[in-house]
């Protein structure tokens, strides 16, 4: 019986001390993912924000090609053929952007019109609450943004996700990458990705890249402050957000 017992506690202290050991290998080897969104003296805050998008001033596909462009070039974003698109930034029809304001009179242009399209940074993001690793996260600023190292592509949050804004990389995306960015990370087959409001370009006090390319078009600032340009902005047009019946408060507004 002591033989027993002394094998018992020996194995069980092995295992232990191999766990142990296993999970200081896991802890050395984790990199956050967040190192580049590290702020530095000059960089914005708000209290929550936000981005108002003026459909009025786009009146072509064309005009929405420069912002799509300065969005993917600087994260990396590949682009894939077929069914395995790759989107931060993207467009689609009135119809499939805004699904619950049909009405038999709608104005003939929006049957014709595209819209942007990004992550909408949720005031209740559901994505969020069924990240099983907390790899999508929500800042303090309203931000809902991702640690890609932790993600193990379990693709709940995409499922989670109302407004079909993330993407799954089902392969490595970096050899369809025409030009790539050293000062952004890449990423690698398995992980999802998605639009985080150019969190590493306000931590060097600069406005997101499709703001920055969008020439007036759309509006970036911070909603919880009254005077800021985005809240007058609201308060002086008519806005709608996307499926705001289902509760999750979008922080990205439509002026149409």
């Amino acid at each position: 019986m002591k033989t027993n017992r002394r094998h018992f506690l020996k194995v069980a202290g092995v295992t232990a001390m191999g766990l142990a050991a296993g999970a200081g290998t896991a802890a050395a080897s984790y990199l956050p993912h967040y190192d580049h969104v590290a702020p530095n003296h000059d960089h914005l805050t708000a209290g929550r924000w936000g981005m108002v998008i003026d459909t009025r001033k786009f009146h072509h596909k064309e005009d929405f090609l420069p912002l799509v462009e300065a969005c993917h070039k600087y994260h990396n974003v590949p682009t894939i053929p077929g069914n395995q698109e790759i989107k931060w930034l993207w467009t689609d029809s009135f119809h499939h952007s805004f699904p619950n304001k049909h009405n038999e009179f709608l104005e003939e242009k929006m049957h014709h019109q595209d819209f942007l399209l990004l992550c909408n940074h949720c005031k209740n993001p559901p994505c969020v609450r069924v990240c099983p690793t907390q790899a999508t996260y929500k800042r303090a600023d309203g931000i809902v943004i991702m640690d890609m190292h932790r993600c193990i592509g379990c693709r709940f949050c995409m499922a989670g996700c109302p407004y079909g804004s993330r993407s799954f990389n089902f392969q490595d995306p970096r050899p369809f990458i025409a030009e790539q960015n050293t000062d952004y990370p890449t990423r690698t087959k398995g992980v999802v990705e998605k639009c985080n409001f150019c969190a590493e370009r306000l931590a060097e006090g600069k406005l997101p890249a499709c703001v920055e390319a969008s020439e007036g078009k759309l509006i970036f600032g911070d909603l919880n402050n009254p005077e800021s340009e985005i809240r007058h902005i609201l308060a002086e047009n008519y806005t709608i957000r996307r499926k705001p019946d289902l509760g999750t408060e979008p922080s990205v507004f439509y002026i149409i």
